[in-house]
């Protein structure tokens, strides 16, 4: 009996840990009012026409000209990304992607070097590796890629002018994408795990509304 007690009080100390244990916190990257987190690059490096990217009742609305990158001005590794995008109602898409991983500036013209999770209409969550390399299973067989695109594998986008919903876990080197609640891409051993985060204008306006960071 008289290991009883210390029993009980290891017990109680563990299920205490547990219950009080902290969940990750999400960070906010953008807080619907401004975007003093971000920044703004050309091709030639200097600050787009602010009008590329501006925030609005809530959003960011990006014009999709001229060709610019809005990127974080912090670097980021293992986490899960929620980001919710529509293109702007009334038009018929476009392009434009969501850049993980951004290091080196204008690496490709106004692109940094970076992995890209594509918003494209009709290809939406396909993997585009600027600078970079992932392992990716294709057919059934596990093949290298880098400096190419990668269909996605899977994945349901909604129409132009709905919202989209995609989550992106960065866990390492390696890197999944669900679209709009779906599994829809993976890569694994990236030749980078991290880095800014960065969106794209691309041709086509296109706003965003939510862009949270949990930490693994």
């Amino acid at each position: 009996m008289r290991h009883t007690v210390p029993l009980l009080a290891a017990l109680a100390a563990a299920l205490f840990s547990s219950c009080c244990s902290t969940a990750p916190e999400v960070t906010s990257l953008f807080d619907g009012r401004g975007l003093d987190s971000w920044t703004v690059e050309t091709a030639e490096g200097a600050q787009a026409d602010p009008r590329t990217f501006r925030v609005e009742d809530g959003m960011i609305l990006c014009k999709g000209v001229p060709t610019a990158v809005l990127r974080t001005t912090g670097e980021y590794a293992d986490y899960e990304l929620v980001l919710e995008w529509r293109w702007a109602p009334g038009t018929e898409g476009g392009n434009s992607g969501l850049l993980l991983h951004c290091t080196t500036p204008r690496y490709r013209g106004v692109w940094p070097r970076s992995i890209e999770a594509q918003l494209k209409s009709g290809a939406a969550a396909g993997f585009y590796l600027m600078g970079e390399g992932v392992d990716i299973t294709i057919g059934g067989d596990t093949t290298r890629r880098s400096g190419s695109w990668i269909p996605r594998t899977a994945g349901a986008e909604r129409a132009v002018g709905e919202w989209n919903h995609m989550r992106v876990r960065c866990e390492g080197a390696r890197i999944t994408v669900w679209l709009n609640g779906e599994l829809a891409n993976e890569g694994w051993e990236a030749s980078e795990s991290r880095g800014a985060i960065a969106l794209q204008s691309e041709g086509a306006p296109i706003h965003f509304r939510r862009v949270e960071l949990t930490p693994l």
